[in-house]
């Protein structure tokens, strides 16, 4: 019998992992020699940053198709399917397209599997990242954009020499492998600068931003900042998201709604624009493209509305910096008296300062555990963290994510009108909260 989709994927899945780290990039560059080097067969506008990365990629996407571009986007990690990664137009792949792609891509990956460059077989990211290549050529596509996996310099994704490098605020994550100063991530993630392309970057910390513009310098590469090429002028929270006021290539342009909430996606937005005015070389975006593009943006996870009578939001937040921004978002958009969290975590982050950064504004913090993967911290270690942070009595532990669920929504319903959920703390649990949830809406 063949394969079936689900099949396939675990089998992907089952390669050396996204969250190690395997030497060089030579291995997912012969495979895309095989395949005709299909990353070169389109523009590219690649981004790279700690925080921000997937919401703003959804946001230069949903810009493009605004001017009528195909495009292909390719984002990590998925929250329920992995043809998620892979989107073409805003949709994620078919999955019987992308089981095809798998079949016939195979016999290459095969033959660089065994040849075990640098002594491993390709990495799971390897794969997907070449298989998105691939998909987009096959299409095929006006642009496509990307988002950097992990660091910059030896990512899979950076095979291919983008016209537009967006590099989102640099901060401390994945320490272990980038480095334990800015000045190292950074080093990293600059790696995503070619000779002679368009950069546009976020606002940085002195440090992370000294080293993203001597790179600029060293490789002639022209550079756009924010507060001084563009940036965010104005935002007001509104019903659903906000709207928005921002400077652009043609100047100010306001009225803008965003459907999403918190200042950090205000940010994003306007790098988002600045993104692609720099892919047009410069040239303003009409203002209508501008509201057409922005007003159309889905980011799902991104403080997403998943349940009401409680309200229960979604977040993918996974560092203490992304979690400052997701929790200043919660408190001005939805006010929750009293907020319930759900928290589950990687044990390979940084989750006593995720936790002190919760516990600023979450009453009750009901810890649990993602399913399926080794990395997840268990909730009983969790649990005890976060005692340790805000004492016992403010801690629930529930051993799965339906019965932390369960547990919260509970908790809310007996405090009352004004209580909300916000699920949050790690991208794999986001993902499986979700697809609980929406399949509560669906029975």
């Amino acid at each position: 019998m063949p394969e079936t989709h689900h099949e396939i994927v675990q089998r992907l899945i089952s390669r050396w992992p996204e969250h190690r780290i395997a030497p060089g990039t030579a291995r997912v560059e012969a495979l895309c020699e095989l395949l005709g080097t299909p990353q070169r067969a389109y523009p590219v506008i690649q981004i790279a940053g700690t925080n921000g990365k997937g919401s703003t990629a959804i946001m230069v996407d949903a810009l493009l198709r605004a001017l009528g571009l195909r495009t292909g986007r390719f984002t990590s990690p998925h929250l329920i399917d992995l043809t998620e990664r892979i989107c073409i137009d805003g949709e994620p792949m078919d999955a019987d397209a992308f089981d095809e792609l798998v079949a016939h891509t195979q016999p290459l990956i095969d033959m660089i599997d065994a040849q075990a460059i640098g002594g491993v077989s390709m990495t799971f990211f390897e794969v997907i990242t070449a298989l998105a290549y691939e998909a987009f050529a096959e299409a095929p596509v006006d642009v496509a954009v990307v988002e950097v996996g992990l660091g910059g310099v030896t990512d899979a994704t950076n095979v291919m020499d983008a016209q537009v490098a967006v590099i989102c605020p640099v901060d401390y994550d994945h320490t272990h492998l980038l480095g334990d100063t800015l000045t190292e991530i950074a080093t990293e993630k600059a790696g995503i600068i070619k000779p002679g392309s368009q950069v546009v970057m976020a606002g940085q910390q002195p440090e992370a931003a000294a080293v993203l513009i001597q790179r600029c310098a060293d490789v002639g590469a022209k550079v756009y900042l924010e507060g001084v090429e563009f940036g965010l002028l104005e935002r007001t929270p509104a019903v659903g998201g906000q709207v928005l006021r921002i400077d652009t290539a043609g100047g100010p342009v306001g009225d803008l709604l965003l459907p999403l909430f918190g200042a950090h996606m205000a940010h994003n937005a306007a790098l988002a624009v600045a993104a692609v005015e720099a892919f047009l070389g410069g040239k303003p975006l009409a203002p209508d493209i501008i509201a057409e593009g922005l007003a159309a943006v889905d980011a799902p996870a991104r403080l997403e509305i998943v349940r009401r009578s409680p309200t229960v939001v979604l977040d993918t937040c996974h560092n203490p910096h992304g979690a400052r921004a997701t929790m200043a978002a919660v408190t001005e958009a939805f006010a929750f008296t009293p907020l319930i969290g759900v928290v589950a975590a990687m044990a390979d982050k940084d989750v006593t300062g995720l936790l002190e950064v919760f516990a600023e504004e979450m009453t009750t913090i009901v810890c649990t555990t993602a399913s399926g993967t080794s990395r997840a911290l268990s909730a009983e270690a969790l649990g005890e963290l976060a005692a340790g942070i805000v004492g016992a009595d403010r801690v629930r532990v529930a051993p799965t994510m339906v019965d932390a669920i369960e547990a919260a929504v509970a908790l809310a319903d007996d405090a009352g009108q004004g209580a909300g959920v916000l699920i949050a703390g790690s991208v794999i649990a986001a993902g499986e909260a979700r697809a609980l949830l929406r399949r509560e809406e669906e029975r």
